[in-house]
């Protein structure tokens, strides 16, 4: 039997958000804190939509690790995957929104506690009992945390488990841009390119935006892109392309992405597009782990991705189960869903959780009246 439905495997950060919307990262004056890192992200997502979830990570043995390490438990992901690194601080981005185009971050994960995830860290008992592992690329580019994605990959495969890669290429977090290019998404490398595909036969689903699919391939043509990674995987692939939604290919690749299967998308309006991914591949596993056809799958998909850009920050804009089917069913009343005050309420009554709070079945009500110490007071 089968307890947990996904493992992710990889980055977890603290995410620090910039809160005057607009304004540049050298103007910012305060900052919300949520729990970041694609396969971070990824973990609660689907925990909101009702899978059993869990994270394989590192993290610092200190504040902001123990902050992660709580959190990812307020939204029922399994850390029985989740060590404390005694030697290294938890990974750490700053990030701001411009507008729909701009999106300045700076990652803090020099020597972080993530990227020293080894191949001890990958328990089989563990992978045995998950129906899926989940990796995403930053873990590929240093040999000893690809180490440990491999071993995960192969236990899964020995284990009846299926496996899905989110390409996720930050070019700067392969050493190919510098500290103040974190918003890069695409940089041409033979050698990136090379590393990638000697993977991509190990999984079962693929995931990227159509920049992210040309590093994979090795070109800038989306369709030779995705014929290249066909080449060397069977695995259904699934390529974002924003705006125009995603499209899913299980088999040859045709002339045109237009030919792919698709879902609907959803006309809203783009408020901040970080953390976007995260929410599609969560959608996106939802439906490939219930075997919906790819259509629902990518509505799914898109409606948790549209949630996610039109508000503030990653994790904590991702929907519940409920909300995304009041969503479906209901449709969008106005483009900035964060504006939508039937949608937000139902946000947040149904993404509230706090463990070990106890039972509140049951109402326990205290009441107390000060009328006469207010009536005393009323001089003052």
């Amino acid at each position: 039997m089968k307890t947990l439905d996904v493992i992710t495997l990889g980055r977890s950060s603290v995410d620090l958000y910039g809160q005057q919307v607009g304004g540049r990262l050298e103007d910012m004056g305060s900052f919300a804190k949520y729990i970041g890192g694609s396969p971070t992200n990824i973990a609660c997502g689907t925990a909101r939509l009702g899978l059993r979830s869990a994270v394989i990570t590192r993290v610092g043995d200190e504040h902001m690790g123990r902050f992660i390490r709580e959190q990812l438990a307020r939204e029922g992901v399994d850390t029985r995957g989740v060590a404390s690194d005694p030697e290294r601080l938890t990974a750490l981005v700053i990030l701001g929104i411009r507008d729909e185009e701009q999106f300045p971050l700076i990652f803090y994960r020099e020597n972080c506690a993530d990227m020293a995830l080894c191949e001890a860290d990958i328990d089989e008992g563990f992978i045995a009992e998950t129906r899926s592992v989940v990796a995403t690329g930053t873990h590929l580019s240093h040999p000893r945390t690809e180490a440990a994605v491999l071993k995960a990959l192969n236990l899964a495969r020995k284990h009846g488990a299926r496996t899905a890669l989110d390409i996720d290429y930050r070019p700067n977090l392969w050493g190919l841009a510098g500290h103040g290019a974190g918003e890069s998404r695409f940089v041409e490398s033979a050698a990136v390119t090379a590393k990638l595909q000697s993977t991509l036969h190990l999984f079962d689903l693929i995931v990227g935006t159509e920049e992210e699919f040309h590093i994979a391939g090795g070109s800038t043509d989306t369709i030779e892109a995705l014929r290249a990674v066909r080449a060397v995987s069977t695995a259904t692939l699934v390529c974002k392309r924003g705006a125009a939604g995603a499209v899913a290919f299980e088999g040859a690749i045709p002339s045109g992405l237009d030919e792919g299967q698709a879902g609907p998308g959803f006309p809203i309006e783009v408020f901040n597009v970080l953390g976007a991914g995260d929410g599609f591949f969560s959608g996106l596993l939802k439906g490939w782990l219930d075997d919906a056809p790819w259509p629902r799958a990518l509505e799914y998909a898109n409606a948790c991705g549209a949630f996610a850009v039109s508000r503030h920050g990653c994790t904590p804009a991702y929907p519940s189960l409920a909300e995304l089917e009041f969503f479906l069913k209901r449709g969008v009343l106005r483009p900035d869903l964060r504006n939508d005050a039937e949608l937000e309420q139902v946000h947040r009554a149904t993404n509230r959780r706090n463990p070990g709070a106890g039972d509140w079945s049951t109402m326990r009500v205290f009441a107390f009246d000060h009328r006469a110490q207010l009536e005393e007071m009323e001089g003052y």
